[in-house]
């Protein structure tokens, strides 16, 4: 089995098309196709079923994607691992984070690193805590900071405890704040049965746990709009649609046109941690960001 091979493999398989994956990979579609074909001799076994404008991949051919997948990924870390230049002068961090934390904590530490690393290049995956446990499970990010606990069945990763936040609740500054109505000061989590929710997306750390915070009170929670992202969700909330449950550190940073209302004890909370592939090390660069993240 050949490096190439694998580059060629997975370029049909999320192409479909030989014709495309050769042009993508940049050789010859007969070159491409025989090394796929050698690539299946190799392994005892076809990987695509091949029908006119119809190229789907076997069973054979899914067990061996996501591994493919990996292995490239691990040599493009391996090939800039090896192409940083000496204290650090070039290289990249592929940094994955949530939107809120893209909001509240990143800038400040993003910035003093680029401030004493100015060669490296940052690339930022901004989603939710899922699909960042997924991409480092590919190896597409070097970190990533996301919700504990981890999803059930997720890869082996190594975790740090960054920090533990408070939720709070955002309102429109002409809205009534739940539970003011009966005199208290912080918002229950049983003061928004009967509220108007703005809710994140799907697939959203904060949406699951605002959910499952509302059936443990003994309701099920209205939405006046979901689906939106963190900017979104802000937006919304100024515009009077509703209430949002939203970290302390946002809601701090969000400017204007938002009344914040702490929760009621014991509130919500979630703790961050920064995550990285226990099978492999992360980079140079990484490693550095990472100690910057943890003395923040």
């Amino acid at each position: 089995m050949q490096f190439q091979q694998l580059q060629y493999f997975v370029a049909v398989a999320e192409t479909r098309h030989f014709t495309r994956a050769a042009e993508l990979v940049h050789v010859a579609q007969p070159s491409l196709s025989q090394q796929i074909r050698a690539l299946e001799r190799e392994l005892g076994a076809d990987l695509f079923l091949r029908a006119r404008g119809n190229i789907t991949l076997t069973d054979a051919g899914e067990a061996l994607l996501p591994l493919a997948r990996r292995i490239l990924a691990d040599a493009d870390t391996a090939r800039y691992e090896v192409q940083e230049l000496v204290q650090l002068r070039s290289g990249r961090v592929r940094l994955g984070a949530t939107p809120s934390l893209c909001t509240g904590l990143l800038p400040d530490v993003l910035r003093a690193f680029h401030d004493r690393y100015p060669g490296i290049q940052l690339l930022i995956e901004e989603s939710g805590s899922h699909d960042l446990v997924r991409e480092l499970a590919r190896g597409a990010l070097d970190l990533a900071l996301i919700v504990l606990p981890l999803p059930p069945g997720s890869p082996a990763l190594t975790t740090v405890e960054l920090l533990r936040e408070d939720l709070v609740v955002v309102s429109s500054p002409e809205a009534t704040v739940p539970g003011r109505r009966r005199g208290r000061g912080g918002v229950k989590i049983a003061d928004l049965e009967g509220e108007r929710l703005v809710m994140f997306r799907h697939g959203y750390d904060l949406r699951e746990l605002t959910v499952a915070a509302c059936r443990s009170a003994g309701f099920e929670p209205g939405f006046a709009v979901e689906g939106g992202e963190m900017d979104a969700v802000l937006g919304f909330v100024r515009a009077g649609l509703g209430v949002a449950v939203v970290p302390r550190m946002v809601a701090a940073r969000s400017g204007r046109g938002l009344r914040v209302t702490p929760l009621a004890r014991p509130g919500l909370h979630r703790t961050i941690a920064l995550a990285h592939r226990s099978d492999v090390a992360p980079p140079r660069a990484a490693r550095e960001l990472q100690r910057m993240l943890l003395e923040r």
